[in-house]
């Protein structure tokens, strides 16, 4: 039997989450709800599998929550909650999460769906903040979101709408996820992850179609804008890659400068930690990211900008820049060569996107000679192979190359 795990604060929203529970049933019979009450104040009702009460004695050291600020009952409430969820993930028990709630139950519930949950399995939250900025909901996750359009105080009929169609929706998705699990075998074919962005997309597109036509290799295409890095790196963690072609490292120059894709600091962490087949390269490392043009921070409105679509503006890398890219990536591999990890490293000095080749908008050989000369410099002495490519990026001979390097580094025979 399928089961759907509710979660939510049933001091404040006990009738809205009751309503839920029997929406989920009545669309799936055969579904059992698990109910989590994650609020500040115990309540006591025969639906509720899991008091605040024992969530508190079990994961809280039965703490008084009395006193504490209304953030900090969230991040303590969902970190209690964190670890019975991913108990009833692991011992699969459940097949789904929901959840219902503001501002406040919508940050305790993406917490615990992040933290507990892998990607894939089904997560959604009724909010009524799903139409603002999400990013910080969401993350680098599949979390699903459903704007309740009126606040989740009070049953009235659009509201009742609302929550039945999450119902049935969070009951559909468990029941095709427990009917997948009960019936998948073990990956029987290996899977690789690519980085891409919209200018290195023909060297991603031919990686693509090389490793799944001649070797069956199944391909995860990660768009590098900052999420996308990031969930890459969460599947690794999780188990999920077997190998990475980190051909667009991009996100770190957002990283370094100040850019709207940044993928944060522990870029590249993932799979030098996990020890698997991982080739990187430099693509469009000859970019910051911004959105519209009066975006751009005011320090930045002297330097070469090239507007990719009207709502994503390009600041051209400047040597220091680079420089610094490439120090960042040398210092990331040196740092993980004590654990025996070894890597590769592709430098396409034909340009490093489709607007850094020689005559486009964003050619700067000095700029470039910076990036690769910071990681040659850096890597020097050490067992690292660092390849010299006089191609683009998207040269398709590059592409098939250095995808067919990475299927050296897999011991994949042809």
């Amino acid at each position: 039997m399928a089961g759907v795990l509710l979660l939510g604060t049933c001091d404040t929203k006990l009738d809205e989450l009751l309503f839920l529970r029997d929406a989920i049933k009545k669309s799936s019979p055969a579904v059992h709800v698990v109910l989590i009450d994650v609020g500040r104040q115990p309540v006591e009702h025969e639906a509720i599998t899991y008091t605040q009460k024992q969530l508190l004695k079990d994961h809280g050291e039965s703490k008084d929550l009395g006193d504490l600020p209304r953030g900090e009952v969230i991040k303590f409430m969902a970190n209690c909650a964190t670890k019975p969820v991913k108990q009833l993930y692991e011992r699969g028990d459940v097949h789904g999460i929901i959840s219902a709630g503001g501002s406040g139950g919508t940050s305790l519930a993406s917490t615990v769906m992040r933290d507990a949950l892998p990607l894939g399995f089904p997560k959604l939250i009724v909010s009524t903040v799903a139409s603002g900025d999400t990013g910080p909901i969401v993350e680098e996750t599949d979390i699903t979101l459903m704007y309740s359009v009126v606040d989740v105080a009070g049953l009235n009929q659009l509201l009742k709408n609302v929550l039945s169609n999450a119902g049935a929706a969070i009951a559909g998705m468990a029941t095709s996820y427990y009917s997948r699990k009960t019936s998948e075998s073990s990956p029987s074919t290996k899977r690789v992850g690519v980085t891409m962005f919209g200018v290195t997309t023909p060297a991603v597109d031919a990686i693509r179609t090389h490793l799944e036509s001649k070797y069956k290799i199944e391909t995860y295409v990660f768009h590098a804008t900052g999420h996308g890095g990031k969930a890459m790196e969460r599947l690794i963690r999780e188990g999920g890659l077997d190998a990475v072609l980190d051909l667009t490292t991009t996100e770190i120059c957002d990283n370094l400068t100040g850019g709207v894709m940044s993928a944060g600091p522990t870029r590249l962490d993932a799979a030098l930690e996990a020890g698997i087949p991982n080739i990187i390269s430099v693509g469009a490392t000859d970019m910051t990211n911004f959105g519209p043009r009066t975006t751009v921070p005011e320090k930045y409105e002297d330097r070469l900008l090239y507007e990719h679509n009207p709502v994503v503006t390009l600041m051209r890398t400047s040597r220091e820049e680079a420089k610094a890219v490439g120090e960042f990536i040398a210092q990331k591999i040196k740092g993980s060569m004590n654990k025996g990890i070894t890597t590769q490293v592709w430098l396409p000095k034909g340009g490093v996107s489709m607007i850094s080749e020689p005559g486009g908008p964003f050619a700067d050989a000095e700029a470039d000679n910076a990036l690769f000369d910071a990681i040659k410099t850096g890597l020097a002495h050490t067992a690292i192979r660092v390849v010299d490519d006089k191609r683009a990026i998207n040269d398709p001979g590059f592409a098939i190359d250095i995808a067919e390097a990475l299927v050296e580094e897999m011991g994949i025979d042809d």
